[in-house]
């Protein structure tokens, strides 16, 4: 199997820290590929029409893509247990929050990145990062419990959100107010998986 990615893509970093976790690198091979929300690299739209990664070439059947897909394939075939069967709604909603903070803080991103300052609007900067605020303090807040060993694969996608968000959004400083979920976080990304896909940029 082959996986089409970009190492500062946080949603394909969720799909490498698996990898690791379980042992499975020698399962998939990492094909790393340039594409941007403006020029979509040609072997992805291939297998996505969408023109995302992460994308998994699989030897058997049609490509998959979107990382919680992937990941779930790649759990139920490595037998992984990432998505416990007694916790598993728990699990989804912790995945689908972070997710939830990477879909604000890609935005974030690219209205910066692609539009000129005339373009841009600080209010809709401002109002993608209430949406990220309040899913760290509900991580913060009630969802703490489902951040303890062993590990998930709700826990993986919160360490990616929160270290894309270090990467991309640091200024504004998510830790504040948020001492637990930075604790744990301190914690949870000194793992060799983390430390392996650490972006840099």
């Amino acid at each position: 199997m082959k996986l089409l990615m970009a190492p500062l893509s946080p949603y394909v970093r969720k799909v490498r820290v698996l990898l690791r976790e379980t042992g499975q690198l020698g399962a998939v091979e990492e094909v790393e590929v340039s594409t941007t929300p403006l020029a979509s690299n040609a072997d992805v739209v291939a297998a996505n029409p969408t023109g995302r990664i992460p994308v998994l070439l699989r030897d058997e059947g049609p490509a998959i893509y979107d990382s919680r897909v992937i990941t779930r394939f790649l759990d139920d075939r490595f037998k992984a247990g990432l998505y416990p069967a007694d916790r598993l709604w728990e699990v989804l909603t912790v995945e689908a929050t972070a997710d939830g903070i990477l879909d604000s803080a890609l935005i974030m991103t690219y209205e910066g990145r692609f539009k000129t300052p005339e373009q841009q609007s600080p209010a809709w900067m401002d109002a993608q990062w209430e949406k990220i605020s309040r899913a760290v303090a509900a991580l913060d807040g009630q969802w703490m419990d489902e951040l303890v060993e062993p590990v998930h694969m709700g826990q993986i996608a919160v360490g990616c959100a929160l270290g894309y968000l270090d990467l991309r959004h640091d200024a504004r400083n998510w830790r504040v107010r948020n001492d637990r979920l930075a604790a744990w976080y301190a914690g949870f990304s000194d793992r060799p998986s983390m430390k392996m896909t650490a972006p840099v940029v």
